[in-house]
């Protein structure tokens, strides 16, 4: 964004956090990795868990919230490591990952990559099954995102990392503790009738058309089906941050 450079100070009021308060150079400029997901409590036990694999934490050791002057998101830091929530829903994580991005140019960080973990509705896949996002799909099957921009609309790639999936692939294999597949990840727009859930508050379709069409996305390539990752494949791209 050219519009960054003209700015005397860029304040990210999600995050409770600016350039003209902190030192984001001192504070993430070793920052390698970046994993975000919907929950604060996800995204705080996920940074302890990366400590203790890492070694980088002691037993019973407390991370801050970085963004402990908002509620809006949290975020958590040990080494290279970065854990950031980002709420439910495409809004939510567009906003989320705006500042983000942002905070990175700041920091002056390289070769930062980015993974969105979290659940998902799988599709033909037992409970518990581990899917690795080949590319981000609209609940018409497309690798597409749309945004309305300036009352037009504007269509984005949704493709993500190729390489990527296939060294994550091949980390699934070695780990052998997890059924894992490659495969396309419907994003929608809800979590009831877009999914195509039968118990929400308003539902006008049966149960064997909700079938038909989970197994055309099943036909399609899909195999899980979530509310975040064609914005956060969308917004990687665009700002040529490797993103899976």
């Amino acid at each position: 964004n050219p519009h960054l450079e003209k700015m005397k100070e860029d304040i990210l009021y999600h995050f409770a956090l600016g350039t003209g308060t902190h030192d984001f150079p001192a504070l993430f400029g070793d920052v390698k990795f970046v994993c975000v997901g919907g929950s604060p409590s996800r995204m705080k036990a996920f940074i302890t868990y990366i400590a203790e694999e890492l070694g980088l934490g002691s037993p019973g050791c407390d991370y801050p919230n970085i963004c402990a002057g908002t509620d809006r998101y949290a975020m958590y830091k040990v080494g290279p490591v970065l854990s950031v929530s980002h709420g439910m829903g495409i809004p939510s994580i567009a906003i989320m990952l705006h500042e983000l991005i942002k905070m990175l140019y700041h920091a002056k960080c390289s070769n930062v990559t980015i993974f969105r973990i979290g659940t998902s509705g799988g599709i033909g896949l037992d409970p518990g099954s581990v899917v690795i996002t080949r590319e981000s799909v609209d609940a018409t099957f497309k690798p597409q995102f749309e945004q309305v921009v300036l009352g037009k609309t504007v269509i984005r790639s949704t493709n993500l990392d190729e390489q990527l999936t296939k060294e994550l692939m091949q980390c699934s294999i070695e780990i052998g503790q997890f059924h894992t597949v490659i495969g396309n990840t419907m994003c929608t727009l809800d979590f009831y009738e877009g999914q195509g859930r039968l118990d929400g508050a308003i539902c006008l379709y049966s149960e064997e058309e909700k079938l038909q069409y989970l197994k055309e996305a099943y036909d399609s390539g899909v195999r899980n089906i979530e509310m975040e990752s064609s914005v956060f494949a969308a917004m990687c791209n665009l700002s040529g941050v490797k993103g899976k």
